[in-house]
């Protein structure tokens, strides 16, 4: 399934979200994705937490050029 990835939709994901999302995000790959993540050449903050990735959403949309704190104009 493929998903438009919008501010409001990268939003609606709450405070954080698993690598593979941001990924898709970024229309990276998981293999590469995870390798990148694993050397910390990801251009969004990655978390390590156990054996888990996690990615803070706001990371996400400041490596998009988003502020966080904008909001989105009505239509």
């Amino acid at each position: 399934m493929n998903i438009t990835w919008t501010q409001e939709a990268i939003e609606g994901l709450g405070v954080r979200t698993d690598l593979k999302t941001a990924l898709g995000i970024f229309g990276m790959g998981t293999t590469a994705g995870y390798k990148a993540a694993k050397r910390g050449d990801l251009p969004f903050p990655v978390l390590t937490i156990g054996r888990k990735y996690v990615v803070p959403v706001a990371g996400l949309l400041k490596a998009l050029g988003i502020d966080a704190d904008d909001k989105i104009p009505a239509a």
